[in-house]
C-alpha cells in the first residue's frame, strides 16, 4: 500500500517514520509513505501559498496553484490512481468501519492545511474525500493524518505479528469496544484478575469477555448521552 502525504511540513513526519511498527513495515515494504512539501509547486520567488482571504478575516488561506499543481505532480507517479483524502474539521467522521474501508485503496494521498484552511476552490476542483478525526482542532492536518496512516496500516496483511490481534481491536466486531485484558502478576497491590480468565475454560472465557465488552460499550455510550 502506498501513502503520498503533501504537507508544508515534512520533518515532523521524521520521528514517525523510523519508530516501532511503521519503520518494519516500510523495511519489509509492506507499504510505502512519500512525503511532498507543496511550497516547492509555488511559482514566485517567496514560494508563498498562502494569502489574506477575500471579504476579510482571521488569519491567511492555502491558495490554490500549489495545490493543485503539487497534487497533480503526485498523482503521475504512479499508474494506481491514489484517493484524495483532505483533512478538515467538517469532514466525514473517522471511524473504524472508515479506517477498514481506506484500508482495501492500493494508494492514499493526505493533505494536510494549516493556517485558517484551504481555498474552498480547493476542495470543489480537486473534489477530496473530507475526513475529520474528532470535533477539535488541530494546527494542521499532519497529526490527523497520522493517526489514519496508524490506524490503516495496522490492517495492511502481515504488518501484525498477530493477525488476530487487528480483528479483535475496538470497534473492529459489532462497533463494540475490546474486553479488559491481564498480565502477569496475578495479583498487584490488592487488585487480582478475574477468576474466569484462570479457569482454563475458554468457552467461559469467551462468554466473559464478550460481556466485558458489551458492559464497557454500553457505559461509554451512556456517557456520551449525559455529555450531549
Amino acid at each position: 500500500m502506498r501513502f503520498d502525504v503533501l504537507t508544508l511540513f515534512p520533518g515532523l513526519f521524521e520521528g514517525f517514520l523510523h519508530e516501532s511498527l511503521l519503520s518494519k513495515a516500510l523495511q519489509r515494504e509492506l507499504l510505502e509513505i512519500h512525503l511532498w512539501n507543496f511550497r516547492e509547486w509555488a511559482l514566485d520567488k517567496h514560494q508563498s501559498v498562502d494569502d489574506r482571504p477575500y471579504g476579510g478575516g482571521p488569519g491567511m488561506l492555502l491558495g490554490c496553484d500549489p495545490i493543485f499543481r503539487c497534487y497533480e505532480h503526485v498523482q503521475a507517479q504512479t499508474e494506481v490512481p491514489g484517493e484524495l483524502i483532505m483533512l478538515t474539521p467538517y469532514g466525514q467522521r473517522l471511524d473504524q468501519t472508515l479506517v477498514e474501508e481506506l484500508a482495501e485503496k492500493p494508494r492514499l494521498i493526505f493533505l494536510c492545511g494549516r493556517y485558517e484552511g484551504f481555498d474552498e476552490r480547493i476542495s470543489l476542483g480537486l473534489k477530496p474525500r473530507e475526513i475529520s478525526i474528532g470535533d477539535f482542532i488541530c494546527n494542521g492536518g499532519e497529526v490527523p493524518t497520522m493517526v489514519i496512516i496508524e490506524a490503516v496500516m495496522r490492517l495492511i496483511p502481515g504488518l501484525l505479528g498477530d493477525e488476530e490481534s487487528a480483528r479483535k481491536d475496538s470497534f473492529s466486531q459489532e462497533g463494540l469496544l475490546e474486553y479488559p485484558q491481564y498480565t502477569r502478576p496475578q495479583t498487584y497491590r490488592g487488585m487480582a484478575v478475574p477468576e474466569v480468565l484462570l479457569s482454563g475454560d475458554h468457552a467461559k472465557v469467551d462468554r466473559w469477555r464478550e460481556e466485558m465488552s458489551r458492559e464497557r460499550t454500553q457505559k461509554r455510550n451512556e456517557s456520551s448521552r449525559k455529555c450531549e
